[in-house]
């Protein structure tokens, strides 16, 4: 299921502020802000290839490495998600697009909502999937989390499938080895010590107190059966930005991959002017 980069997107190497980012830009048919996706915690960008497939062609679609991840070296030092939200407004700058739509899965869920607060006036639409408001949110249980410190899932295909379905829930339950495909074919592994700094970003950070301060339209997405971002996590987030709806949709924490021929085109239909 997941695939490598088509022949017909950008993947190249750009260095911006002292650090290089490997970055894959799908060009649009038709003029309008790019859409910036930030992915999940020690996630290269091919995992996303589905989801950018089931998008309308007519949008531009942003994808990049954080730092330590897939094809990014590693930063000279650690950062938060303020800093590398900077690194990506500078960015979206050099590729030169002034406005831009944001969407973030999971970990880059939380990355995504500080980029809608640090540049509002740029970020025009916020689209939030399988994600919650960080240190202040409905937690996982502990199994799960326990789970999530470590980036062995992404090193041991045999590991991923015997944690898929605890972990991933949805498809996955049924389906386990859906996970060898997922995080494994075509995917690039990174650092332990990038997994790592990954943690350290949103170690405290959260976005409760300052949820009415997103102003952006926001689509929020989130599975039924999501054991590492309860539902819970996305209803909050609905009631605490002023902009928002909910889709849910019956998959699990991999939806937006394991369901990206639904969930492509209500993305899209957000999206579009």
């Amino acid at each position: 299921m997941t695939r490598p980069p088509r022949p017909t997107e950008q993947l190249r190497r750009i260095r911006v502020d002292g650090q290089d980012l490997r970055v894959c830009v799908r060009p649009g048919a038709a003029a309008g802000p790019p859409l910036l996706l930030c992915n999940g915690i020690g996630a290269s960008l091919e995992l996303l290839q589905p989801f950018v497939d089931a998008v309308d062609q007519r949008i531009t679609v942003i994808r990049f490495d954080v730092p330590g991840v897939g094809g990014s070296p590693l930063p000279r030092r650690p950062y938060r998600f303020s800093s590398l939200a900077r690194l990506l407004n500078r960015l979206l700058s050099r590729l030169g697009h002034d406005r831009f739509d944001v969407l973030g899965i999971s970990w880059g869920g939380g990355l995504a909502q500080q980029i809608a607060l640090q540049y509002r006036r740029r970020c025009r639409r916020l689209v939030l999937v399988a994600t919650g408001t960080g240190a202040l949110m409905v937690p996982a249980r502990p199994a799960v989390l326990a789970k999530m410190i470590t980036p062995r899932r992404y090193r041991d295909p045999a590991y991923a499938a015997a944690v898929a379905a605890e972990l991933y829930g949805g498809r996955l339950r049924s389906e386990p080895e859906l996970a060898r495909t997922l995080l494994h074919d075509h995917s690039r592994v990174g650092t332990r010590r990038g997994y790592r700094l990954q943690l350290l970003a949103g170690l405290g950070w959260t976005s409760l107190p300052v949820l009415p301060l997103i102003r952006q339209r926001t689509l929020i997405l989130a599975g039924t059966d999501d054991p590492i971002i309860p539902l819970a996590n996305a209803r909050l987030l609905r009631t605490g930005i002023p902009r928002a709806e909910l889709i849910v949709y019956d998959d699990g924490h991999l939806g937006l991959i394991t369901r990206a021929d639904e969930l492509g085109p209500a993305v899209s239909a957000f999206l579009r002017p």
